[in-house]
């Protein structure tokens, strides 16, 4: 199914008042359209059919008359369409006249879902004109001689796709139709409104959709009845919205002349892994079974592996907000919560002082800032953070300036201890040739810093900080028994690509003027990333960049999101950041590192089994006691197959 995708339109048509053949007109031509461009699920307004603000109209049967053929002129038109479509109509019952949205697919009324909830207050009056789904005493309802299921408890069932129905009132309710929709199955949900607008009322509606659609965790699709409606006493707008789980993934232009249609991409299997992986989704579904007798109406669309581009807004930066205002709370959030688990940590156990090394690069920069807000709001002095530089073979000088500025800015307590003449004789302990800069060259240097600030902690009654980060533990970028371990990491649940902006951050709006560390912290923020454990090149630049050798940090964050907040397949994952990073790297680049990110994120879990404690940050955590528990010897053969399939 397009890997999971369904393309879905949210259609807004011009109406005339009580005109039925004018406005089936409208719905076909638009549907033509929606489908045209592969819509598979199009939603039309409340009363798309008649218009919603018919009044007493409904009371007359020359209108339901004409609805009805109009809607026999519309099932008809879509014999040659692949989709199926919702429309708003009244139809007439046995005990009265029902609001509905009628489910059409290829020539056929698959259902007739009626509203439940009618508004009867302020400016509407819905209960002069029609019965509630709860009134309704048949299952079934004729339509062109032909019954067809009738009721709020329908399902419309094509695959991995479920769909079910409300209209506009429904969604304001405390207990909406959805939810229950939702727990008996349904991923995908419809709402076709007529909701007026009032002022401050259409920011309240999106926030009420989003909240509705992560709540059941489902796609929803909204489509608003606008122009073309009776300005009596009422303005309709046009609202058309497609939501995921929560995310806006397309919203119309109101107060539009024209015909107004949005359209996404739904991701149904994220959806799907979603639910599976939520157990209170699980427990509610049991502890409400009583009220989830559905009736299952199946379906097909003739073809669904169409290969369109993909209509969805990726972010090549996941962990990373696109928006300048939300990126710049997310990071003062996210500073907030390490700076909280740091001082917590502080506070149970009496510890005032803290040790870092403090290399100049991004993680140990943000590390240390973050113990630095960590004591300032505990009224502790900063002198009892201990930052330690431990020059090595591949330190240069840029970074250990870079550190030293840092350090006296903060005003914290300093140590420099080289650890040359310490590995050199650790060589020779163990007969180790220097001259061969291998895992063995590298690790050593790794362990001796650790060494060192593990014994510091002890001689000043202090914990170590851990500096490395959410990315290096998902590749096991870290040294067994040497960087991987600390006594509390801060970072360990921030990713690469995130943690630049948090340093950033820091520049921007925490010392903002301080012009004696932000000039430092701008360049930490330009440095290249690196261990700097082999030395530097002749002009005494970083030789050892990480991405050379384990891959760009943007794609194996891009991978890891995916990977763990979806349980995407690699197939899934490689066309995703096809689309996303294709005019960046090709094919070939994006597979080989997506088989190096799979390949580390097995063969290292054992490095992550014994991790150190530290706050969780996002949706996505490695702690083995939190979020990922996974064997350490699990194989991997069926996704690196995969991979090599691409």
């Amino acid at each position: 199914m397009n890997y999971g995708f369904l393309r879905v339109a949210s259609v807004v048509p011009r109406v005339k008042v009580a005109d039925c053949g004018f406005n089936a007109e409208q719905i076909c031509n638009l549907t033509e359209s929606a489908a045209k461009k592969g819509a598979k699920v199009i939603v039309f307004p409340e009363m798309s059919v008649t218009a919603y603000t018919c009044g007493d109209l409904f009371r007359q049967s020359t209108l339901l008359n004409a609805a009805e053929q109009a809607l026999s002129r519309i099932k008809d038109f879509s014999k040659g369409i692949d989709a199926i479509l919702f429309i708003g109509m009244p139809i007439k019952g046995i005990n009265g006249c029902y609001n509905c949205a009628v489910a059409i697919s290829q020539g056929e009324v698959l259902g007739v879902v009626p509203k439940t909830y009618l508004p009867n207050y302020n400016e509407f009056y819905e209960k002069r004109w029609f019965a509630s789904s709860v009134d309704a005493v048949e299952g079934f309802i004729e339509i062109d001689g032909k019954k067809v299921p009738f009721g709020n408890d329908l399902l419309f069932k094509c695959g991995d796709v479920v769909l079910a129905a409300e209209l506009c009132e429904d969604v304001w309710t405390p207990v909406p139709p959805s939810c229950a929709s939702a727990l008996a199955g349904a991923n995908v949900i419809v709402n076709l409104s007529a909701s007026n607008e009032v002022t401050g009322k259409h920011a309240y509606l999106c926030d009420l959709i989003k909240q509705q659609s992560a709540r059941c965790i489902a796609a929803y699709i909204y489509s608003s009845a606008g122009n073309g409606e009776s300005s009596t006493d009422l303005v309709f707008a046009g609202n058309a919205m497609i939501v995921e789980n929560g995310i806006m993934l397309g919203h119309g232009n109101r107060f539009s002349i024209e015909p107004s249609m949005v359209m996404a991409d739904v991701d149904v299997e994220s959806i799907n892994n979603d639910r599976r992986g939520s157990t209170s989704f699980t427990d509610s579904m049991r502890n409400n079974k009583a009220e989830l007798d559905y009736r299952t109406i199946d379906f097909h669309f003739s073809n669904l592996d169409l290969h369109l581009p993909l209509l969805r807004k990726l972010n090549q930066f996941p962990f990373v907000p696109t928006d300048d205002s939300a990126l710049d709370s997310r990071c003062e959030e996210i500073i907030d919560m390490q700076t909280w688990g740091l001082m917590r940590r502080l506070d149970a156990i009496g510890c005032k002082h803290v040790v870092i090394g403090v290399s100049g690069g991004l993680d140990s920069t943000l590390a240390l800032l973050v113990a630095a807000k960590a004591f300032d709001r505990l009224n502790l002095p900063r002198e009892g953070i201990t930052g330690i530089t431990m020059p090595g073979f591949g330190t240069t000088g840029r970074t250990y300036n870079n550190a030293l500025i840092l350090m006296q800015a903060l005003g914290i307590s300093i140590k420099e201890i080289s650890i040359k003449s310490a590995v050199m004789g650790h060589f020779s302990d163990i007969g180790h040739d220097a001259s061969i800069q291998d895992v063995t060259y590298e690790n050593s240097q790794a362990r001796e810093r650790t060494q060192i600030l593990m014994d510091y902690s002890n001689k000043v009654g202090g914990i170590v900080v851990g500096t490395g980060d959410l990315s290096e533990l998902a590749l096991g970028w870290a040294t067994y028994n040497g960087d991987h371990m600390s006594m509390y990491g801060v970072n360990a649940g921030v990713p690469k690509t995130l943690v630049q902006y948090l340093v950033k951050w820091f520049a921007d709006r925490y010392f903002v003027g301080n012009d004696s560390i932000v000039p430092a912290l701008l360049d930490i923020v330009d440095t290249p990333i690196s261990p700097e454990l082999v030395p530097a090149s002749e002009t005494g630049e970083i030789k050892q960049k990480t991405e050379d050798l384990v891959g760009p940090y943007e794609l194996h964050d891009f991978f890891l999101y995916h990977m763990l907040r979806h349980g995407f397949t690699p197939r899934k994952i490689y066309m995703l950041a096809s689309e996303t990073f294709g005019s960046k790297y090709d094919g070939v680049t994006i597979k080989k590192w997506l088989s190096v990110f799979v390949h580390r994120f097995f063969t290292q879990q054992f490095k992550r089994s014994c991790l150190p404690d530290g706050p969780k940050i996002g949706s996505v955590s490695l702690s083995p006691r939190g979020d990922w528990r996974m064997p350490s010897d699990a194989a991997y053969s069926a996704w690196i197959r995969e991979c090599e399939s691409l």
